[in-house]
């Protein structure tokens, strides 16, 4: 199942994406479906895909994602492989939906790069759970484009401001409900700028899979529904490109996850 929040004549909803077209749903947002009592209300009303606005499908409280969780995307920035997690956060403020802008002010950076992510989406308290039963709380995954301003991330020596500008986390346009992808470690990210491609990965090849990932994470925080997980991206990225290769004002980027869809954005430089 796939579901979605869209916008049309200003007025926000949630539905079940079929083809072409939305099946409305009477509910305030998804995460309402998230609830051990949820409802599943259909309204009987059709939406057409074309006339929609497609939103972040979710307004997270927390985002939380890992860094260098390749261990090839770690050796074309010269880094070593981590031997636990790089746990960071972005701002919820960062996001944006399928079809929005990325944009950024020139004097701020000029090293903006991709990176295509699987994100899971957590559907309910999870706190100390085990690897074993980790995937027990997931509702469901969605694509992330974990936007980073290199610059940023060299001169800060951390990473909260150079992936957690306005507009830096692309996230979805759907989410793909758990059942729908019993093993997460078998999806192919392939990332395109422009038309080309640049990467082109898969989740196999993380370090640290998606159970060890929510029950790591659930020792240090508890996990709420609706708490959002970006998992890390495959090697191609623009900094390790010879010469490095950067988004730039009407640059677009697509992310596309087999099995999920595929999450588009254009860039503009103010």
């Amino acid at each position: 199942m796939k579901l979605l929040r869209y916008a049309i004549n200003e007025q926000t909803y949630c539905g079940v994406l079929n083809g072409e077209e939305i099946m409305r749903l009477g509910l305030p947002d998804l995460r309402a479906l998230m609830s051990p009592d949820a409802a599943f209300v259909e309204t009987g009303q059709l939406d057409k895909l074309a006339d929609a606005r497609i939103m972040p499908p979710l307004l997270p409280g927390k985002i939380l994602a890992i860094g260098r969780n390749y261990a090839e995307h770690a050796r074309e920035l010269n880094n070593e492989a981590p031997s636990e997690p790089l746990v960071f956060a972005i701002m919820p403020s960062a996001l944006i939906g399928d079809g929005d802008i990325i944009e950024w002010e020139a004097e701020m950076t000029a090293q903006v790069d991709w990176e295509g992510e699987l994100a899971v989406i957590i559907g309910k308290t999870a706190r100390k759970v085990s690897a074993a039963d980790a995937l027990d709380a997931v509702f469901g995954y969605t694509i992330a484009n974990d936007i980073s301003a290199r610059d940023l991330q060299s001169r800060d020596k951390q990473w909260t401001r150079a992936k957690g500008l306005d507009t830096f986390c692309p996230l979805g346009p759907v989410i793909v409900s758990a059942d729908a992808i019993p093993d997460p470690q078998n999806l192919r990210i392939v990332t395109t700028v422009d038309g080309v491609e640049m990467q082109n990965g898969s989740t196999a090849d993380m370090i640290f899979d998606v159970r060890f990932l929510i029950a790591h994470l659930s020792r240090a925080f508890t996990l709420n529904p609706g708490d959002v997980i970006l998992t890390g991206t495959p090697a191609g990225v623009g900094k390790a490109r010879k010469p490095p290769q950067f988004l730039g004002d009407g640059s677009v980027v697509s992310v596309e996850i087999a099995g999920i869809g595929k999450l588009t954005n254009r860039c503009r430089v103010l």
